[in-house]
């Protein structure tokens, strides 16, 4: 291993660097900046495709731009006025359409004090960042322009005043009062966000993963934890086979089988002509699609997606068997079930105890080896692997999840993991068998970033392997729960059996003794620092808090999904971290793009807790601040190293 080499680092450093003019420039902006207010970090998770109210979050900033709004302009203008100002910023080219049909004959004044208006609210958002990092986010031109006008100081100086105002007057004369809206709105969406963090399950459910992903492959600044949706889908597009049965089983169960088709280009046909055939004479009414306010009036034929259900169903039981008796390390052997059913007689022995079954029509199981696909459920799931690994679409997404995101983050004396820590009832953390290794704690988390991370590179069949074992099995911190049962609830009567019984992390997390514990694990010992967690839905509507362990926990998965709502009564949660402190807020139900576009609806938020600092934080005080004290530490060693001869200037 080379040591490292400081006179070597420091000549290469003043090839940057090249007298000492230029690195106390350096050194001076960078002071400078550590005294800068913390940019706004958003939390959020469990997105789980929900494309328009995820995207109406990052457009309203989180609620950061319309109380900036209220902040300048709640005594000058009318609470229309300021929603209107407000839509235009989150959608300038759709609102502009409309706005312009309506003030027609006075749309010159109208766009002088809109003008006006944003140029202020692009001002208060900007104003605790540095004029270069500003100029460097607009992206849509106009940065001269926009530049000068946050900077002209009109209130002291009348020429600027004129100056200001002639800018106004010339891009309106000059028809690109539209561009510049749109280029000044993205650039306050854009300073609203500093950092944005996504703690997981951006897949299943809702219709549009894709189009979120997109999103976040453009976005300036975030991470991503992984969240056990995502794992499945990332095990699924490197070829494992009951990862993709049961990524498009969920696709069924949501009647979304169009993100598969439609988006990522798999082909269905070979799955539907198979289910159509066989089932024909099933009516499979327990695998109906669930209906929610976008799929309820689709054309597709429901019966058709029932069958598909049903058929991919049997297939991922008999797919996950074959895994379980593949790995018996994995100790799943308690969801060997298709081999316990007694499908004459009308029950399932589970743990030695008969359940009736709710269905005997299974034309494809053999009895005397019920894990056995049979050749045309081999030739259809071959067929759908094809179309998985070979997606050029899925593939980029997926590339973009492995590459950017990662088991866990600490940021800024926050840890952030999606699901659980596993631990026992007593509280220690539940040492486990993986890859070989017994790990718990840290250890464990590290052990499986590497193995994700390093599944993506070589594709070997065992890590393969274990994407699907993360997405299952109790030991799992992206599962949490003693079992998944998928079986008991599609098959079994008892509705007892349909329960998943959490990990004691969950019961154990309410103690902020035990919170302090798993922070101290991963070296967090400051009085401020928080686990935040999404994965189970807050039942907000059963009296349930997202604040657990006198704050020391937070749950911001709240309900994004349309499919969570009954039970959560909310829309998710927002968590804002800003240089006063932390802000947790609760979602109402985002209605539809067009209602906030032409309703001016915005997502109204509940702020639940409201955790201020005691004193105002800096850049000096984040992560960022501290790379930026050793980036200072290195000049000043270079700046003695010009003052003493060691290393001569370059004029």
């Amino acid at each position: 291993m080379k040591t490292y080499n400081r006179e070597k680092y420091l000549k290469l450093l003043s090839k940057e660097y090249k007298n000492i003019t230029e690195v106390t420039e350096e050194i001076i902006n960078l002071k400078a900046i550590l005294n800068l207010p913390k940019g706004t970090e958003v939390f959020l998770s469990d997105i789980h495709g929900e494309y328009a109210p995820f995207t109406h979050i990052l457009n309203n900033g989180a609620g950061i731009i319309r109380s900036k709004i209220d902040d300048i302009f709640e005594n000058q203008t009318t609470e229309k006025e300021r929603n209107t100002l407000a839509t235009l910023i989150y959608y300038p080219e759709e609102k502009l359409k409309l706005i312009k049909q309506e003030y027609n004959d006075n749309l010159a004044e109208w766009y002088t004090i809109t003008l006006y208006r944003l140029v202020e609210v692009a001002r208060k958002v900007s104003s605790k960042y540095t004029r270069s990092k500003v100029r460097k986010a607009i992206k849509n031109g106009f940065g001269y322009i926009i530049d000068e006008l946050l900077h002209a100081q009109v209130n002291n100086e009348k020429d600027k005043e004129y100056y200001y105002k002639q800018i106004i007057k010339t891009i309106i004369e000059l028809g690109q009062a539209d561009s510049f809206i749109i280029a000044i709105s993205d650039l306050i969406k854009q300073m609203a966000i500093d950092h944005l963090h996504i703690i997981g399950d951006i897949f299943d459910r809702g219709r549009h993963p894709d189009l979120v992903i997109e999103k976040l492959m453009k976005f300036h600044s975030l991470d991503i934890q992984w969240g056990n949706h995502d794992i499945l889908w990332m095990g699924a597009a490197l070829g494992n086979k009951a990862s993709i049965a049961t990524v498009i089983r969920i696709c069924a169960r949501y009647n979304n089988i169009g993100i598969l088709e439609d988006a990522y280009g798999i082909n269905i046909r070979p799955l539907s002509t198979f289910a159509q055939e066989v089932y024909q004479n099933d009516e499979c009414e327990k695998f109906m699609p669930k209906e929610f306010d976008y799929n309820k009036y689709d054309s597709s034929d429901r019966k058709i997606i029932a069958k598909i259900h049903k058929a991919i169903t049997i297939i991922q039981f008999k797919l996950e068997g074959n895994l379980i008796k593949k790995h018996p390390e994995y100790n799943l052997e308690n969801r060997l079930l298709l081999d316990k059913m007694n499908i004459e007689k009308g029950y399932v022995e589970i743990e030695g105890q008969k359940y009736e079954i709710n269905d005997r029509y299974f034309p494809t199981i053999n009895k005397e080896n019920p894990y056995e696909l049979t050749n045309q459920e081999n030739e259809v799931i071959e067929r759908l692997t094809e179309s998985f690994v070979h997606s050029q679409s899925l593939s980029s997404h997926i590339n973009y999840l492995f590459s950017k995101g990662q088991m866990y983050t600490i940021f800024n004396n926050n840890l952030l993991f999606h699901g659980c820590m596993p631990t026992d009832k007593t509280g220690e953390f539940k040492e486990v068998m993986f890859l070989g290794k017994k790990l718990k704690g840290k250890e464990y988390f590290d052990e499986i970033n590497e193995a994700v991370s390093k599944v993506y590179i070589t594709k070997e069949e065992e890590l393969i392997d274990i994407m699907w074992f993360l997405w299952i099995s109790p030991d799992s911190p992206f599962f949490g729960k003693d079992k998944m049962v998928t079986f008991e609830s599609y098959f079994v009567k008892d509705a007892n059996m349909h329960k998943e019984p959490k990990n004691p992390y969950y019961l154990l997390s309410e103690n902020e003794e035990f919170c302090n514990k798993i922070l101290k694990e991963f070296g967090l010992n400051s009085e401020e620092s928080h686990i935040v967690n999404g994965h189970i839905p807050v039942k907000a509507k059963d009296g349930e808090s997202p604040i657990k362990a006198n704050g020391k926990l937070l749950v911001i998965d709240g309900g994004f999904a349309k499919s969570y709502r009954e039970k959560t009564g909310n829309a998710g949660y927002i968590l804002t971290y800003n240089s006063n402190g932390l802000l947790l807020s609760q979602t109402k139900p985002f209605e539809s793009v067009k209602k906030a576009i032409v309703e001016e609806k915005d997502i109204i938020s509940e702020i639940i807790v409201k955790k201020k600092g005691i004193v105002r934080k800096t850049v000096g005080n984040t992560d960022i601040g501290t790379k930026l004290k050793g980036e200072i530490e290195d000049l000043e060693e270079l700046l003695g190293a010009y003052r003493n001869g060691e290393i001569k200037e370059m004029i």
